[in-house]
């Protein structure tokens, strides 16, 4: 056996799967049908070429692996064939800092937390924070076309990442940070958004911002969600970190959940005193900057919010999500535990088809049990917005049935009446989360056939011999 690798059965479950609700039916009920057979840990580029050569000369396939949050597949063994699943947790040093450019090169395995703190003893930041910030990996952000929740004010992974090393099949690429460049094909987007098919993300160089001396998070209420999209079409131009939507039924689930029934109550009726009702819509935001940068922010977001109807309550009402922003995944195991299995989806459209896909999903959503007699709760937000259109978050809570498989079965029926309606509106089939296995029959749609042609023959190019985490993507 190579060095690198480790075969103990305990490590090759900690890495067979990711966070999917497919994933935790299959690790809570033991029906795990394979297993990689060996997880190796590179501390280099030089030991992750090493291991590209042994898959090639042994016949085996290697899978990519960085923090383990992929809810889409990205880290399942697909089929019974020797497979090593490749950890990059060793690689998290911060290689280089060029204060001067505003860039940072780090290995590709370093998680959330460790880059700000590293970035930080500079007076940097990324400013990038998906939802799996404390476990995901700046490797696996670039290798799925990661968004963080201040993507508004920083930017998508791709905006932020300068330049990269990649060991493929083939050979290393390696694209050089460059501010800008005519020559040619931009060729760092054939490896954002790969998802481990083309090869091994090993460093990334990524653009980085000065800390800011100040943050600030509010939340306005509007008596109705499209007042709320108005104001979010409007507020989108404006120097803010963040616009995050709720619909009325994901508001009063976030209002439950505060567990202050009596400040409900008391908010409730003050509300309602100010004209927003049963329909309330929440709206949070967040700006960051100077003292005086944020101040301007605060007052353009109140003075657009009163216009269309909006009760601006500033911290009181954003200060609780920024606080929990990170808590939320955490839900599913008290859910799992009460008998219910909850599971996100989401998209993105432009502005024309937004308020109808939102509509549609929960409309589609609601009833996709009822052959079952199954009730579905649906709970919809704007999580990240841009000035032609925005993405679409649902969240669907449903009952676990006694056989897992048929829990399953359920979250099947429900994956593909949302998908189905996705495509059918127009909508990407991801905004943030990846293809990965759960959503590859759908890209088609997307890219078209000459589209999907291309990315297969990509594929083949760099690995030919197709060992690269094969059964993703295309």
């Amino acid at each position: 056996a190579h060095p690198l690798i480790d075969t103990a059965p305990a490590a090759r479950l900690d890495h067979a799967r990711g966070q999917s609700l497919p994933d935790w039916i299959a690790l809570r009920s033991g029906r795990i049908p394979f297993f990689p057979d060996g997880v190796a840990h590179p501390a280099s580029r030089e030991e992750v070429r090493q291991l590209l050569d042994y898959a090639r000369e042994h016949g085996v396939h290697l899978i990519p692996y960085g923090g383990g949050t992929s809810v889409t597949g990205h880290v399942n063994v697909v089929a019974d064939y020797p497979t090593l699943t490749v950890s990059l947790a060793r690689m998290d040093r911060l290689v280089q800092l060029d204060g001067e450019s505003g860039l940072a090169t780090f290995q590709a395995g370093v998680n959330g937390p460790a880059l700000e703190a590293r970035l930080a003893e500079h007076g940097f930041t990324l400013g990038h924070y998906p939802q799996s910030f404390e476990y995901s990996t700046l490797g696996g952000w670039a290798a799925t076309r990661s968004s963080g929740q201040f993507s508004l004010g920083y930017g998508r992974i791709e905006r932020l990442v300068a330049g990269m090393r990649v060991e493929t099949p083939r050979g290393e690429m390696v694209l050089p940070p460059f501010p800008a460049s005519a020559a040619g094909p931009d060729l760092k987007e054939v490896f954002l958004g790969s998802e481990g098919r083309l090869g091994i993300i090993t460093e990334v160089t990524v653009r980085v911002t000065r800390r800011p001396e100040t943050e600030y998070c509010g939340g306005c209420f509007f008596p109705a969600f499209g007042a709320g999209m108005a104001a979010v079409r409007e507020l989108v131009r404006r120097r803010l970190l963040m616009l995050r939507l709720a619909t009325a039924a994901e508001t009063g689930l976030g209002l439950v959940l505060s567990g202050r029934p009596d400040l409900v109550r008391w908010l409730s009726r003050y509300l309602r005193l100010r004209g927003v009702g049963e329909e309330r819509c929440l709206l949070v935001y967040a700006a960051a900057g100077t003292a005086k940068d944020v101040a301007l922010a605060r007052r353009e977001t109140r003075r657009v919010s009163r216009r269309l109807g909006g009760v601006d309550l500033g911290a009181a009402a954003g200060g609780s999500w920024y606080r929990n922003r990170f808590f939320l995944p955490y839900l599913r195991n008290t859910l799992w535990e009460a008998g219910y299995a909850g599971d996100a989806l989401e998209t993105a459209v432009p502005w024309s088809r937004a308020a109808q896909l939102v509509d549609q999903l929960a409309k589609t959503l609601d009833r996709a049990l009822n052959g079952v007699g199954e009730r579905v709760h649906v709970f919809t937000h704007l999580s990240h917005v841009y000035p032609d259109g925005c993405s679409i978050y649902v969240t669907c809570i449903f009952r676990l049935a006694e056989d897992p498989g048929e829990t399953l079965a359920r979250w099947r029926a429900l994956k593909r009446a949302a998908s189905q309606a996705i495509v059918a509106h127009g909508g990407t089939i991801s905004h943030q989360h990846g293809v990965g296995t759960d959503h590859r029959e759908f890209l088609g749609a997307e890219k078209g056939p000459l589209g999907l042609e291309h990315l297969r023959e990509t594929g083949r190019f760099f690995d030919p011999a197709g060992f690269m985490n094969p059964g993703k993507l295309f």
